[in-house]
């Protein structure tokens, strides 16, 4: 993977740390999209969320959130999932804003893959005078590359932590890294994630 990241990453500005889907849905044992691989990198988010905290770095923890009885486009590809108000839309344990004492959390729910479309994320990072990005969370070949690729599309410089991220169909997760790495940002490890942050 690309080893180039911290030339292009040094500034003056703010970095934030991007938590994608860390919800029941998919880390919990009863969650409807869960699967097992899914817990493994568990610590190593809340390690990202810890350095993120102890150095007063935004997070910013985004939902897959659906309404029910309504129509939603991604619902012709998809069956209904994380739904308004279910256990499966709320965030894993000790995850999700409010935490750790921290003023600098806010939540972002999206009804698309990416955490930038229909959202407000793009407005609230530029106020913040936010432009580099560490993404963490689920699916590296789904969510996480979505948001990373309008991420890239939008201007921000995107770190992805290779131990922060994985799927259900490891040959699509390893794909992404691959994509992401050549063509929209830097797949990096967990140390590397942690310095970027700190």
């Amino acid at each position: 993977m690309s080893d180039d990241w911290r030339g292009q990453w040094q500034s003056q500005r703010p970095a934030a740390l991007i938590l994608v889907d860390v919800q029941n849905s998919f880390f919990h044992p009863q969650g409807e999209s869960f699967y097992p691989a899914a817990r493994e990198i568990v610590p190593n988010l809340q390690r990202l969320r810890a350095t993120a905290r102890q150095h007063g770095r935004l997070i910013v923890h985004v939902s897959d959130c659906h309404r029910g009885g309504m129509n939603d486009f991604e619902s012709h590809k998809l069956p209904a999932h994380g739904l308004a108000g279910s256990f499966n839309a709320d965030f894993y344990e000790g995850f999700g804003p409010g935490g750790g004492g921290s003023s600098h959390e806010v939540a972002i729910i999206k009804r698309r893959y990416s955490a930038f479309f229909g959202t407000d994320l793009d407005m609230l990072l530029r106020e913040q005078g936010i432009e580099r990005l560490v993404v963490a969370g689920v699916k590296t070949n789904v969510c996480v590359r979505a948001t990373i690729q309008d991420g890239f599309g939008l201007g921000y410089k995107c770190l992805l932590a290779r131990e922060a991220t994985n799927s259900n169909r490891p040959h699509l997760a390893a794909a992404s890294l691959e994509d992401i790495d050549r063509y929209m940002g830097w797949v990096v490890d967990l140390e590397e994630a942690s310095e970027a942050l700190a």
